[in-house]
């Protein structure tokens, strides 16, 4: 066990303790009132999955190497949905108790100065439980919320539908229909989920496009997480052709070391292989290039870039995806990361029209459109994180994502079919 390791292990688990330390007095205050067995029976359940947390992720840790081996999800993934599973709720729980002591403290100062008290002091504080009932009530929900994330909402898919006109799309494009779909992540469907992924397949094709865009991370490392998913894909259905591009995690570069040549060899054919893949499920694969559409006798340019992002390896060249194309000529940008729009196409390239995805609206969110609500933790990050947005005359659309990652789950964040009707001005 090395330095390193026993550090980051005594932190983790101190944090962890303090936290729920911290939280238990909450809890102590709320069980007052319980009969003995009772009041044990919580208090020591407040413990029991932070506990296991450690334990997990020590178990985690010392099977890292085994893990990478034999390039399993399974375990990790168990580790992530148990840790969200409980640390959240408890973190909004943790907030309430935070305000309950406030509101407590802001009671005994007042009291110091009051001359006429219907009781003591303390046993006012000790009656006050209002933030702490609400932070149970509240965490218990969270609770509820991620545990239908983790088993039902992964597979809840959502067709969110949009209508874009454009001054410049030529006449013969106008009612032009595309689906669009980002990040199927497909080796995070440890159980093989067939049927409800065959479900979300048909729904694409009940839409009946006329385009079909993918736009990366097909897997979340390897090739042959999508072998078994060649003939689902190949179902997808488009009038007038599929095509797709690459994403961050496509290229293998979170499991092979750029400094062994042996693995370097091993990345290259994974990715050999996941061209042929995109090409065996239906899909033009472009790979910083661009692809004429013709619509009754008119077109359009398709340009499909590799990955580029803020903090990510860039394998992108957009002037490359540019070549033989002109600013005069109706442009669709394929580029998996949305902050590219932001860097290299907002205001300086005439792209019309620009589809991502990568930020999977972290997987957690509310969304409210009639209110005008949308928030999620991806704003943290991305300014562009889910959606449609628009800048004058450029337009990006953000795809929530069709798959997950890390966290096995969505909550409040569904899985996403984005379906965009193309129409003149």
């Amino acid at each position: 066990m090395t330095a390193r390791f026993i550090i980051f292990l005594s932190t983790f688990v101190l944090i962890l303790a303090l936290i729920d330390l911290y939280g238990y007095f909450g809890i102590k205050q709320l069980t007052e009132n319980f009969t003995m067995p009772w009041r044990r029976i919580a208090r020591w359940g407040w413990f029991v999955p932070t506990i296991i947390t450690v334990i997990l992720f020590v178990m985690l840790i010392l099977r890292y190497e085994e893990l990478q081996q034999t390039k399993s999800y399974s375990f990790f993934t168990v580790v992530t949905a148990f840790a969200f599973l409980f640390f959240i709720p408890k973190l909004i729980f943790i907030v309430f108790h935070f305000l309950n002591d406030l509101t407590l403290a802001g009671k005994w100062i007042a009291a110091q100065f009051s001359s006429n008290l219907e009781s003591e002091p303390h046993e006012r504080m000790n009656r006050f439980q209002f933030f702490n009932q609400v932070g149970l009530v509240v965490g218990t929900a969270m609770l509820g919320s991620i545990a239908y994330g983790v088993t039902k909402g992964k597979y809840a898919f959502r067709i969110l539908s949009e209508e874009i006109k454009f001054k410049d799309l030529p006449k013969e494009f106008d009612g032009a229909r595309v689906v669009h779909i980002s990040d199927a992540h497909l080796g995070s469907f440890l159980d093989n989920s067939f049927e409800e992924v065959g479900e979300a397949i048909d729904m694409i094709n009940a839409l009946e496009p006329d385009y079909i865009f993918f736009t990366g991370d097909l897997v979340n490392n390897y090739a042959f997480e999508a072998e078994p998913w060649i003939d689902h894909f190949a179902r997808l259905k488009a009038k007038s052709g599929k095509f797709s591009i690459l994403g961050n995690h496509d290229y293998g570069d979170y499991v092979y070391q750029r400094d062994d040549a042996n693995q370097l060899k091993e990345r290259a054919q994974n990715l050999e292989r996941l061209y042929e893949i995109h090409q065996e499920m239906g899909f033009k694969l472009l790979r910083n290039e661009n692809a004429l559409l013709e619509r009754n006798g008119a077109s359009i340019r398709l340009l499909g870039m590799e990955n580029w992002g803020v903090g990510f390896q860039q394998y992108g060249d957009f002037n490359k995806t540019l070549e033989n194309t002109s600013e005069e000529e109706f442009k669709i940008l394929l580029s998996h990361d949305p902050t590219h729009w932001e860097q290299q196409v907002l205001g300086k390239k005439n792209v019309h029209l620009t589809l991502s995805g990568h930020t999977h609206g972290m997987q957690f969110g509310i969304e409210l459109p009639k209110l005008g609500v949308k928030l999620s933790p991806s704003s943290l990050r991305y300014k562009r994180w889910g959606g449609l947005y628009n800048e004058g005359e450029q337009f990006l659309y953000v795809n929530r994502g069709f798959g997950f990652l890390g966290f096995p789950g969505r909550v409040g964040m569904p899985p996403e079919i984005t379906c965009l009707d193309l129409k003149t001005a």
